[in-house]
């Protein structure tokens, strides 16, 4: 999930907020506002109303911040980089380079999250308990009463075993400490993810047939998402299951054809397409990698404007590219060729480009593991699990 624009940092980690945020943040400061405050507690100004709710929504989603924080100060703590913490309609995601190396480590990094939540609740409880006793009633109470049982159901829908929540990582560290074999440990998470996933989306539908409206819709939107994250999560750790001790510098296309942004698209399809065999074309300026062109990207260029546009003004920026090394191993390096570049990394060495990783390259690797493991493995098959793990998307 892509940030759409950043925060800043927070324990120095990256934060960012996806557009989607705005929706979510509006539909909870639109019904603590116009609905469960008026009915609770009448009597007071629209104003008064307005306030608790955005005071109430903002505090929410700093809770959120908070628990996905945890996680990233955890993982870094146990040896695992970060890329950054990006909140968006579901909530929010800790962006780990890596997974956690032993059943205990992957154990600390699952489990803090809801404990913060927990906390936070607990926090917000006393608070409307002590408010309570003192004799305060009214709006602010109820404002605190909400961010109790909203923090405290995070929490408690968080542990519930199924990926991709983090009790799906609970139940991953735990059957990876019994069988010491962390992919069957990460397919029985996925797959009770998958079957959570389908029970909320009838339970969603019983409920918006029943009456209960936008909510049941919701809680089946929510089911749609875990069945995609927990198949995602099932065909990642068979293939990184495959690809396991192999090195970047195992798989990858050394010494790729490269080109200057400066050359026009029209000279690239007259003088390079049919040439060139590979889909992907890195630009480089005293052999750095300065960006990435395909060609589906060049293919997007109306044949009107191609002798106009420089490859360049079309290309992944630099900025956004994968850049890996040679000894990297393959499978730390998986997860980063969805961040940007088209599902491509760029493998340097000193900053200088000496090999390029495609979709293509990872499915052969692949290949070869399964026909190391199985002797007669089914091509559509591995080629289905690669793409369906690569999730290739255009920065622009």
């Amino acid at each position: 999930m892509r940030a759409s624009f950043r925060l800043g940092r927070v324990a120095g980690v990256p934060v960012g907020v996806n557009w989607s945020v705005l929706v979510i943040f509006g539909l909870i400061w639109w019904g603590l506002s116009a609905n469960l405050f008026p009915q609770s507690y009448p009597g007071r100004s629209g104003v008064a109303y307005l306030f608790a709710g955005l005071a109430a929504a903002v505090v929410f989603f700093l809770g959120l911040l908070a628990h996905e924080v945890s996680h990233a100060v955890v993982a870094k703590r146990n040896g695992l980089g970060v890329e950054g913490i990006t909140l968006w309609l579901f909530g929010g995601v800790a962006q780990l380079r890596g997974e956690a190396r032993t059943p205990g480590a992957e154990l600390r990094i699952a489990g803090v999250g809801p404990l913060v939540s927990l906390i936070i609740g607990a926090f917000f409880g006393a608070l409307a308990m002590l408010l309570s006793f003192a004799g305060v009633q009214g709006l602010w109470l109820g404002a605190m009463a909400w961010l109790a049982g909203i923090n405290l159901l995070l929490a408690v829908f968080n542990i519930l075993p199924a990926a991709p929540l983090d009790g799906g990582r609970l139940l991953r560290a735990a059957v990876w400490k019994a069988t010491g074999d962390r992919t069957r440990a990460t397919v029985v998470a996925a797959r009770a993810g998958w079957v959570f996933g389908v029970a909320l989306i009838g339970f969603g539908l019983w409920r918006f047939l029943t009456g209960a409206g936008v909510g049941g819709l919701w809680l089946a939107l929510i089911g749609w998402f875990l069945i995609g994250a927990a198949t995602l999560e099932e065909r990642q750790a068979r293939v990184g299951s495959a690809l396991r001790g192999l090195r970047v510098a195992d798989v990858m296309t050394p010494q790729p054809q490269t080109a200057s942004g400066e050359l026009t698209v029209a000279d690239f399809v007259d003088n390079y397409l049919f040439a060139y065999r590979h889909t992907a074309l890195p630009l480089t300026e005293d052999g750095r990698p300065v960006g990435l062109v395909t060609l589906d990207r060049v293919r997007g260029v109306p044949s009107d404007q191609r002798a106009s546009t420089t490859l360049e003004a079309v290309a992944c920026r630099a900025d956004d590219l994968v850049l890996t090394f040679p000894d990297e191993q393959l499978t730390a390096l998986l997860p980063r060729l969805n961040d940007c570049a088209d599902g491509r990394a760029l493998v340097v060495t000193e900053g200088r480009l000496v090999g390029i990783i495609s979709p293509s390259d990872i499915s052969r690797a692949v290949q070869r593991s399964h026909l190391h493991d199985h002797p007669t493995p089914h091509p559509r098959t591995v080629d289905h699990e690669v793409s369906g793990t690569l999730k290739i998307d255009h920065c622009r």
